[in-house]
Formats: structure tokens, C-alpha cells, sequence
């Protein structure tokens, strides 16, 4: 974990892949045995470790000295203010995650109904969370595969990130209100209609949800319950399938297509119609 201080050109040389997205920023880093400090004033950091052997380490934060092994998958959290001073002794490699407190707090106050003004994270040291490392890992991945991103997929991702955060490492333990059920069917219509109407375009998960005047994680979590999938993944299905009837109606080019559909590349398209039909959009439309 390498100094916040430094300059901007400094952090790019130690980060492996670096990305920041609207309330997120994902860096892997790769820094040699040293030492340093992080503090971001207006930034939660969620650090895990992606070594594949245990890092002996060195943590203070909030008063605390944690000394141990860091292994693959562990997680450290540091609250916004909160300054972290480490020291590893081989070299590491981690995934580090800043959410903008503006944006935990909307979700604290959006989805639990508590007031965000006043919310506190507990700084956390090496622990295990299987929830919020497969988020991680998602967002990795992402990260890797498509820096660009969908950012219906990414929304999901940071919502779901922000609410086990507060779940499980907020002072005030705020309780988040159960909503069964599914969507009531004037509601999913209208959702779908909307998604038909603007699905060559970066649809947004705060789109969707302001519609229905719910936040971003409850919206989620009842649009999956009405049709057993989520948004990023309803999304994903009818863009293949306006893919699918262009790619038989039409003389377009493959690429035009794949615009048209929402797709950001050819490629994009082929990858995702290959998942979904098991051919690529070619042998679609030959077959």
C-alpha cells in the first residue's frame, strides 16, 4: 500500500490496471517491500489482498497495530479520515477499492433508511468476508476484461458493495428493511419498456430505480424476484435477442449491429452471443 501523498504518475507506474468509475475507483497494485501511508479524506478503501503467498505485514490504523500474514482474499477496511500506515516485507499485490463517502451515504440513506450524515465504519484488519470478496473479484474482473464497463453491471456491483459494508462494519448496525415479492406488474412493464425503448444506450441503474421512486439495491433485488434475473442480466439477454433478429432481417455490418444492440465492439457482441447461443453472430446468421 503505497503513499496517497505521491504524485498521480507515481500511483500509475506501481498500478498493474486502474480505473475510476462514478462513486468507484478499482486499482490493482504491485508495489516491491516497503513501507508507506494512506489516508483519503473523502474515499472508504477496501483493501484485499490478491498475493499468491501470505505477505507478512504491518498495519496501524485508528489507534490499532495489527502484525500478521496477509493471504489471498484477505481484507482490510479503512474509513474515510482514517489514516493507515503499512509495512510488508515481501511483494505484494492487491486489489484497493475507494467508494466516495457522498455515495455511502446516499445508499445508507436510500436503502436503510438511516442518516448518513452521521454514519461511522469501523476500520477493519486482516478478516474474511465471502460476500464482499466475490464482489471484489467481480469488479476485477471487469477491471481486466473491460475498462469501459456496463454501467448497469457496475452500479449493481458498487450498491451491492455499499450495503454490506453498512450491513457489517457500520457502528450503528443499520437493519435493511425486507421487501418481497417482486415488482407489481404496471411497474416491471414499465421498467421493460424502458430498457426496450433505450437499449442501444449506457443505461444506468439510478435510471431505472428513479422510475419506480426506490433505491438502487431495492429495485435490484425485487426486479430479480419478478423474473429470476437481474437488470444487467435482462439487459444483456434482449440485446442478443434484437441482435439475433437484425442479424437475420438485415444486410447490416456484424460491428453496426453490435452498436445498434448496445454493444461497445464486435467483439463485445460476439463474446456475450456466444454465452447466450453457443455460436458466434456469424455462424447466426449463415446458419
Amino acid at each position: 500500500m503505497k503513499n496517497t501523498p505521491i504524485q498521480k504518475s507515481e500511483i500509475n507506474c506501481l498500478s498493474r490496471f486502474s480505473n475510476c468509475w462514478e462513486n468507484i475507483i478499482v486499482e490493482q497494485l504491485q508495489p516491491a517491500p516497503g513501507e508507506g501511508t494512506c489516508h483519503f479524506n473523502d474515499e472508504h478503501t477496501i483493501f484485499m489482498s490478491l498475493a499468491p503467498r501470505p505477505v507478512p505485514m504491518l498495519h496501524i490504523q485508528g489507534g490499532k497495530t495489527y502484525t500478521g500474514m496477509y493471504a489471498q482474499g484477505d481484507i482490510c477496511i479503512t474509513p474515510a479520515k482514517t489514516p493507515l500506515f503499512a509495512r510488508w516485507d515481501s511483494e505484494d499485490n492487491y486489489l484497493r477499492i475507494r467508494l466516495k463517502t457522498q455515495f455511502i451515504e446516499t445508499v445508507a440513506s436510500e436503502t436503510m433508511e438511516t442518516n448518513g450524515d452521521r454514519l461511522e465504519l469501523m476500520p477493519q484488519f486482516r478478516m474474511r468476508h465471502p460476500q464482499i470478496e466475490a464482489i471484489a473479484m467481480m469488479l476485477f474482473t471487469e477491471l481486466q476484461q473491460s475498462p469501459s464497463g456496463s454501467r448497469l453491471y457496475l452500479d449493481s456491483l458498487t450498491n451491492a458493495l455499499a450495503v454490506n459494508l453498512l450491513r457489517q462494519f457500520s457502528v450503528a448496525k443499520p437493519q435493511l428493511p425486507i421487501y418481497e415479492g417482486g415488482l407489481p406488474q404496471s411497474q416491471l412493464m414499465q421498467i421493460l419498456d424502458y430498457i426496450d425503448t433505450h437499449i442501444d444506450q449506457d443505461i444506468k441503474l439510478r435510471d431505472l430505480a428513479r422510475l419506480l421512486d426506490m433505491s438502487q439495491f431495492h429495485f435490484s433485488r425485487l426486479f430479480k424476484q419478478s423474473i429470476g434475473m437481474s437488470p444487467y442480466q435482462y439487459l444483456i439477454q434482449q440485446r442478443v435477442e434484437r441482435a439475433k433478429r437484425l442479424l437475420k432481417q438485415t444486410d447490416q455490418f456484424i460491428s453496426d449491429i453490435a452498436l445498434d444492440c448496445g454493444f461497445n465492439s464486435h467483439s463485445h457482441l460476439s463474446k456475450q452471443f456466444r454465452q447466450l447461443t453457443g455460436m458466434t453472430p456469424k455462424e447466426y446468421r449463415t446458419n
